[in-house]
């Protein structure tokens, strides 16, 4: 049984005044028009709310019980539009699953900016393999996956961003007993490596890499945070295979040296993907829009802050 909730209006206000005239001036409505409502509302209901003799108008028993699910209705209604009613900034609750190296980059690079630009929205960050990323999306565990692996696509996800990353193996100056920074990598994986967790995004692909050549590294230090890796490496503690961002800083201070490796170039990308069937709220919408398109980049404090 559907019930007009116009209807439903009309009969709450020629209640409370008694009378169909002063209800149908406050609503703007002809009498005949609040007279038709409340005969529809009651054959909807198929019970008499109104009682009519002598001009005067006075609720039955049926109608007592109709006005208070009436006023229940309008409180349920003034509700729902008061929490839909759009705010004066974006609110939400926005869960991203991703790589290790990128949420360090999102915590120390943009997270006060994007607090600043979005004071609104909060983030729950997961650093996971990329397989558990999905499975995270997957399961709506997470909102949105930012990947740094090989270039993935399936039609059950939405690509929001992508880019290529550039990676390459890193030493100190000093480390390798060469001059030249051209070295074979059968030769590289005779030296010490300091790397990320087995499994995860640039190694496991760096592995797959050196798995078709039938060589395999193993690392006196496996440890999920790749800018410590670089400080490490930096101290000369050993070689490790970092993408470039995270290198950059150390590199133009001399600190460090990228190492050509002939026949090594694995493609790595950086990807922001959430599920097709996933509601964009507004607030996710906004995350999507402020990490769209900002690279890892080491200047990335100035450029690419937003004001």
């Amino acid at each position: 049984m559907g019930v007009d909730m116009k209807n439903m209006e009309t009969f709450i206000q020629v209640a409370e005044l008694c009378s169909f005239t002063k209800a149908a001036k406050k609503l703007g409505y002809s009498q005949s028009t609040v007279s038709f409502q409340i005969r529809q509302l009651e054959e909807d209901l198929k019970v008499q709310l109104l009682e009519r003799i002598n001009h005067t108008v006075a609720l039955t028993e049926a109608g007592r019980k109709v006005l208070d699910y009436a006023h229940q209705l309008d409180r349920l209604t003034m509700n729902m539009k008061k929490e839909l009613k759009p705010q004066p900034f974006i609110t939400g609750h926005i869960r991203i699953a991703m790589a290790d190296s990128l949420a360090c980059w999102i915590l120390q690079d943009h997270f006060e900016a994007f607090r600043r630009e979005r004071p609104g929205i909060t983030l729950k960050l997961m650093t996971a393999s990329t397989q558990e990323m999905f499975r995270l999306l997957n399961q709506n565990e997470a909102d949105l996956v930012y990947t740094l692996d090989q270039h993935f696509y399936n039609s059950d996800y939405i690509i929001a961003d992508e880019e290529q990353i550039e990676a390459h193996f890193v030493a100190a100056p000093d480390f390798l007993p060469v001059s030249s920074r051209r070295v074979p990598v059968r030769e590289l994986i005779q030296f010490p490596f300091l790397l990320t967790e087995k499994g995860m995004s640039y190694r496991r692909l760096m592995d797959e890499h050196l798995a078709q050549l039938s060589l395999e590294v193993r690392p006196v230090l496996e440890f999920g945070s790749a800018d410590l890796l670089c400080r490490l490496v930096t101290q000369g503690a050993g070689i490790s295979f970092l993408p470039d961002y995270v290198t950059e800083p150390a590199l133009l201070e001399g600190r460090l040296i990228r190492l050509e490796v002939p026949d090594f170039a694995p493609q790595l990308w950086r990807q922001l993907l959430y599920h097709r069937d996933k509601w964009v709220s507004p607030a996710m919408q906004a995350v999507i829009g402020y990490f769209s398109g900002k690279s890892p980049a080491p200047d990335s404090r100035d450029s690419h802050m937003l004001s």
